[in-house]
């Protein structure tokens, strides 16, 4: 092994990415070094390669990007006993400090300490990157790459899912990128009565029905409050899962959700917005829940049980491969909404 590896980095501030040779990272005493063998796209991954505002206030250049990865454990520190060399591991993008009131309350997932690969610290659109071990999630040695690499990613969409109970309920889901038409699958597999979906994009609209919805409308184009309403006699959704971060959409879901109903939230708006609290919140009884990252590890369990039982079946969401080094042509196919998950490989 040699001691530089190809690495995708934001090297200065401003848009896009560079190729660049950087130092393979050694792990330290309680760390494992992974070989990457894919590693995935995200929205987030997006606006740090546009460089929006969020991203010019939040990251510090220069970084090796990317937080969406799987691949092989090839070295470990002196305190690891877990995994093992050798194994085949995807990785949990919050690192997390195990000692704050969050993390000793089981809630890790909101850690005031956290570092998140891939903007905190050095992430894996490379060769290795080195992780805290408890970070490196055990796979089947015979598990697809292409579900592999959508373990992160699929946990967002798990955690929205069970954050409210979706049983026999109307449910819909505004914004079918990779991680809403997930959610659709989700909520299909634990029961919900019947799913409505709503997208910008024609090709996201069809996927979504191709991943479950009983319903899937153009959120500009298609007649959507009155669709849904139609569909639901009348009386709105019981549960709405935001995952577009729109101002529009969320205005149009709230619209939608029936007084006393529920919404988890995941999407990230791009700036504050004006929105009728009264209305779509207070006199509406609604019940809200913000949701970030995953459950840890609660929503890795979960997930797992979905995708070995095959409740779940993520196989058609990776729609796109490229090689590490085409990794600009990669962000295009992805921010162009013709896609489900764009796939990368060292």
């Amino acid at each position: 092994m040699t001691d530089t590896m190809r690495a995708v980095v934001k090297a200065v501030p401003g848009p896009g990415f560079e190729m660049q040779r950087v130092p393979i990272p050694r792990p330290g005493p309680e760390d494992v070094l992974v070989r990457v063998r894919a590693a995935s796209i995200c929205g987030t991954d997006l606006h740090l390669f546009r460089w929006d505002p969020w991203a010019a206030g939040r990251v510090h250049p220069p970084l090796v990007v990317g937080h969406e990865v799987c691949g092989e454990v090839v070295e470990r520190g002196s305190m690891v006993s877990t995994p093992a060399v050798g194994d085949f591991v995807s990785l949990e993008s919050h690192v997390i400090c195990n000692v704050c009131a969050f993390c000793r309350t089981g809630q890790g997932h909101i850690c005031e300490n956290a570092r998140l690969i891939g903007i905190d610290r050095d992430g894996g659109f490379a060769e290795y990157i080195a992780i805290p071990a408890q970070n490196a999630w055990p796979n089947p040695p015979d598990l697809p790459l292409e579900i592999a690499v959508l373990q992160e990613n699929f946990g967002n969409a798990v955690h929205t899912a069970f954050a409210f109970d979706l049983r026999a309920k109307k449910v819909l889901v505004t914004g079918c990128g990779p991680v809403g038409l997930m959610t659709i699958a989700v909520a299909r597999a634990i029961g919900a009565r019947a799913i409505y979906a709503t997208d910008i994009s024609r090709f996201r609209v069809d996927f979504a029905r191709r991943m479950g919805a009983d319903l899937a409308l153009h959120a500009v184009d298609d007649p959507v409050l009155d669709a849904v309403r139609q569909a639901t006699d009348g009386e709105g959704v019981d549960v709405l899962l935001e995952m577009s971060g729109a101002p529009a959409a969320i205005d149009q879901g709230f619209a939608l959700l029936k007084p006393g109903g529920d919404a988890a939230l995941l999407g990230v708006a791009p700036a504050p917005f004006s929105f009728n609290w009264n209305h779509h919140i207070v006199f509406k009884a609604a019940h809200v829940m913000g949701i970030s990252g995953r459950r840890l590890w609660q929503t890795w369990y979960q997930g797992r049980g979905l995708i070995r039982s095959g409740a779940v079946d993520l196989s058609p969401m990776v729609t796109d491969r490229f090689q590490l080094e085409d990794f600009h042509d990669a962000f295009e196919r992805m921010a162009s909404g013709d896609s489900g998950k764009v796939m990368l490989t060292p």
